[in-house]
């Protein structure tokens, strides 16, 4: 029962802080004057995310985790197979929607990593995501996952030469996706939307900033307690917080705030899935 109430805390506490952060985004979008067809789907995106995070963590499971992990091996693959921007490979286009298929597709498979961490099958299937990150180039993305990975393999059960490997390669793989040119232009409602905010009022940038990083720091409370395994959720917080810091060095979406349906589906989506594994983790007093 406590770690029932864990999960739905979980998913209460990151929807509220979400919806806030989305919603301010909106303000700021509809103060610059953008037009409202475009910041509105943020708002859809939010309830459509919300819908399918609670389906995860309501019947999601461990098996569920390694299908998901997979799922975003091959869509992330598949995005190299679109239409480039400039060289760039990073969407699934669908009539008038584009795809971000990492950030979509990352939150859950950083969850799915960490709750299938004993598995060599899965620590494949991440080196591969991170190989696929390089090659679409997307630095950000590749950061924010590398990171989350090296935590998962400091604190897997494995020996101490494979995780000393896997931390290399993630690092390795990082500083190189960094050397690879990303010749993308920002623009200012979807990378730039905290300049955007402060050249209306710093108050509003002061606000965005603060609720993002909230936000993004939601999942690691919202799994201790009641579950026996402590900190699960911290991965996906860095995960979160490596996709906004990353946006300092580079014309990177900012999730939540800016324009861009993709990284609110796909917090959602990682929200629901550590929700699903908090539920299926036995509480300290199913061992007494």
């Amino acid at each position: 029962m406590t770690v029932l109430r864990s999960s739905h805390r979980l998913l209460l506490v990151y929807g509220a802080l979400s919806l806030a952060t989305v919603g301010l985004g909106c303000l700021i979008c509809a103060l610059a004057g953008v037009p409202t067809g475009s910041w509105v789907r943020n708002l859809i995106a939010w309830g459509v995310g919300l819908t399918a995070a609670w389906g995860i963590a309501t019947l999601a499971g461990k098996r569920t985790a390694t299908v998901l992990l997979g799922l975003a091996a091959l869509l992330v693959a598949a995005s190299l197979l679109g239409p480039a921007q400039q060289g760039v490979h990073r969407w699934l286009v669908l009539g008038p929607l584009h795809i971000n298929l990492a950030l979509l597709m990352l939150p859950m498979a950083v969850v799915a990593l960490g709750w299938t961490r004993e598995r060599a099958s899965s620590w494949g299937l991440a080196l591969v995501l991170l190989g696929l990150l390089v090659l679409q180039p997307d630095a950000s993305q590749t950061t924010a996952f590398a990171g989350a990975m090296a935590l998962i393999a400091l604190r897997a059960p494995l020996s101490t030469p494979v995780r000393v490997g896997l931390v290399t390669v993630a690092a390795g793989l990082t500083a190189f996706s960094w050397l690879r040119p990303d010749p993308l232009a920002p623009v200012p409602e979807v990378e730039e939307i905290v300049a955007l905010a402060w050249g209306i009022t710093p108050v509003l940038a002061v606000a965005a900033v603060v609720l993002i990083l909230a936000t993004a720091l939601a999942p690691m409370p919202g799994a201790r307690s009641g579950a026996r395994l402590p900190g699960m959720g911290l991965p996906l917080s860095v995960y979160f917080l490596l996709t906004v810091g990353t946006t300092l060095f580079g014309a990177f979406p900012m999730p939540l705030l800016g324009i861009g349906m993709s990284p609110i589906v796909g917090f959602w989506l990682g929200v629901g899935l550590l929700a699903a594994q908090i539920r299926c983790a036995p509480s300290p007093a199913s061992d007494s």
